[in-house]
């Protein structure tokens, strides 16, 4: 297989729609520049706007892996860059200690060998040996804590890492970086700085339908319009959690696995619960309030 070299927006912009991405003229725009002057991209966003799928699909369209760091409170250097494996160490010592080797340099050296370290996504990413760069994907980075931050900031700098028992590992070829983040919290601007930024919002009325139907093509045209419009309309409310494209999809399919053609009260009522994840915002669609939606959107979903 080969790398894609895009030489215009339109290129990439083709790429990910034949992937089933359906992705807006600035977005594309980003990732083309991303690409072209090999520079990490910023993906933020609220909950559920595609901004992982992105990486995911880019990997696709480059013909290459993707090695995806997940992020969380408390996130370290063991966790996203390597640690030894220690049980298989004190094995290894045994085992020389039986055979009567126990030369403290000759079992530093032995245990402290590349055999014995567990590689986390960082360091794949920068030792990493394929054909073509990895997609390296940092996801939902605001989860980390800023110590993170500060230890990806040198990362993303040099593209090396330092290990005292091995040495420094320097990247041969940099991976294609793809940062995510909820904004939960602020990133720090030291980080912003190195990468491309672009903000993903929620679809319009028009690409979230196509969404659907490229991902659930058994759903008709009537339904489709209008599970988009009940949406659109839900994401004006004041929820707590306001559904994402995911829970969109997730609707769709629940509605046809339940045999369903067009929307109703009952039936919008009965499966909340794929479209909004907190028992605050389920208890605010009440009756009246869920059958005035359902309304609206039979209305809405004919100008889709």
């Amino acid at each position: 297989m080969k790398e894609f070299n895009f030489d215009k927006v339109n290129d990439i912009q083709d790429h990910l729609d034949k992937h089933q991405y359906i992705a807006d003229r600035n977005l594309s725009t980003s990732l083309f520049l991303a690409l072209k002057m090999k520079k990490p991209i910023f993906l933020e966003g609220e909950p559920g706007v595609g901004k992982t799928e992105v990486g995911k699909v880019l990997a696709k369209i480059m013909n290459t892996d993707l090695i995806r760091l997940q992020c969380y409170e408390g996130l370290d250097v063991h966790n996203s860059i390597y640690e030894w494996n220690y049980s298989r160490q004190i094995l290894q010592i045994r085992m020389m200690e039986l055979e009567g080797n126990v030369n403290k340099k000759t079992i530093t050296d032995e245990i402290f060998g590349s055999k014995f370290l567990i590689k986390r996504p960082l360091y794949k990413a920068i030792d990493y040996s394929g054909k073509f760069p990895p997609v390296l994907l940092i996801d939902e980075l605001d989860r980390a804590d800023e110590e993170f931050e500060a230890f990806l900031l040198e990362i993303l700098s040099d593209y090396q890492i330092s290990i005292p028992e091995i040495g420094t590992i320097k990247c041969d070829k940099p991976p294609i970086v793809v940062i995510t983040s909820n904004r939960t919290r602020e990133v720090h601007d030291a980080l912003k700085r190195r990468c491309l930024y672009h903000w993903i919002g929620y679809p319009t009325a028009k690409q979230e339908f196509e969404i659907v139907n490229r991902r659930i093509p058994e759903i008709s045209a009537v339904l489709g319009k209008q599970v988009v419009a009940f949406v659109q309309i839900i994401r004006q409310k004041d929820f707590y959690k306001i559904p994402g494209i995911a829970e969109t999809l997730d609707w769709a399919n629940a509605l046809i696995k339940l045999g369903t053609t067009k929307l109703s009260k009952q039936i919008t009522t009965d499966t909340l619960g794929t479209l909004l994840k907190y028992q605050d915002d389920i208890e605010k669609m009440d009756s009246e309030t869920t059958d005035g939606i359902v309304q609206r959107a039979f209305a809405e979903a004919n100008s889709i």
